[in-house]
């Protein structure tokens, strides 16, 4: 997928991310913002990257401020804000749709 805008999903409210993705020159770079980085920084970032990798998406400046957000609720925000990046507006492919 290509990203046209930059885009955002997600609260800073408990139990929840922010996520912020915007096109990049080549490859992800991704920063990680979170209180539990020294326990879970490891898997929030492999949970991520396996879902830009899913959707397809190779070149994107990705800004992560989680608030101890489970992996279910990292994938949506991460999925939401890339879907808005590319202006996708209707029939979302949720979930595990996209491979």
């Amino acid at each position: 997928m290509r990203l046209i805008q930059t885009a955002l999903a997600g609260t800073l409210e408990s139990s929840d991310a922010q996520v912020m993705v915007e096109n990049a020159g080549t490859g992800i770079e991704l920063s990680i913002e979170s209180d539990v980085i020294n326990q879970y920084g490891r898997q929030i970032r492999e949970t991520v990257l396996e879902t830009l990798a899913r959707l397809g998406v190779e070149n994107a400046r990705v800004r992560v401020i989680d608030k101890g957000a489970l992996d279910c609720t990292l994938r949506a925000r991460v999925e939401c804000a890339v879907f808005r990046a590319c202006r996708i507006e209707k029939d979302f492919p949720w979930g595990g749709v996209i491979r």
